[in-house]
Parts: C-alpha cells; sequence; structure tokens
C-alpha cells in the first residue's frame, strides 16, 4: 500500500510496476471478469459500443486500485495513471509487457485492414 498523502504522479519505477500488477489482478478478480465480459457482450465488438460500454467498466476497475496510490478516483486519475505508466514503458521492458496485457483486457485487438495488391495504371 501506498504511503498516505503519497502523489500518484511521484510512483518509482517499482512501484508502477507494483500498481500495474495489482490493476491487472483487478481485472482478473472472478467478478470484474464477469463485468467486463457483460460489457464486451454489449459492445458487439463495434468501437463506439466499446467506448459507451466497457472503457467506463475498465475505469473503473482501475480507480479501485489506483486510489489506494494517491491517484484522484475519477477519469483524470486514471488518466494520469496511463501518462506514468506509457513513460515507463520505454525504461522497462517488464513494465512495456504489462501495459500490453492491461490494454489487451479491455481494448480490442487492432486489426489492419487489408491492402490492395493492385496499383492504378500510370
Amino acid at each position: 500500500m501506498a504511503a498516505v498523502g503519497q502523489q500518484g504522479s511521484n510512483l518509482t519505477l517499482e512501484q508502477v510496476k507494483e500498481v500495474l500488477g495489482e490493476v491487472i489482478e483487478a481485472f482478473q478478480t472472478p467478478e470484474n471478469t464477469q463485468r467486463m465480459e457483460e460489457a464486451q457482450d454489449d459492445a458487439c465488438n463495434e468501437m463506439g459500443k466499446m467506448l459507451q460500454f466497457v472503457l467506463p467498466v475498465a475505469t473503473q476497475i482501475q480507480q479501485e486500485v489506483i486510489k489506494a496510490y494517491g491517484f484522484s478516483s475519477d477519469g483524470e486519475g486514471v488518466l494520469k495513471f496511463a501518462r506514468l505508466v506509457k513513460a515507463y514503458e520505454t525504461q522497462d521492458p517488464e513494465i512495456a509487457a504489462m501495459a500490453t496485457k492491461l490494454k489487451s483486457m479491455f481494448l480490442p485487438p487492432m486489426t489492419v485492414p487489408p491492402h490492395s495488391n493492385t496499383l492504378p495504371a500510370s
């Protein structure tokens, strides 16, 4: 647990790793797994509906963990945490891997549309 009064943006690399691990664990609890599955079912893999149904649930799950580390328990706190993780991703491959794992829990895989092999005649 974070020290009382500690600001989330002042976390060390090791603390960010710890918080990220706790956030990932929170997504894997049976209750939260069910919440995410229901939200994803409601979204039907449509990006607009993902923002409407899945993102709020994912944000709530993260908020429940990061508020203990000095982040505000609102969307802004989650954004600050995400920016902090992003800043450490380039410095630590473990944080980069954990961040990718976390994103995969609530963002659909990005598929690149196939490119046509035909070129216009010149």
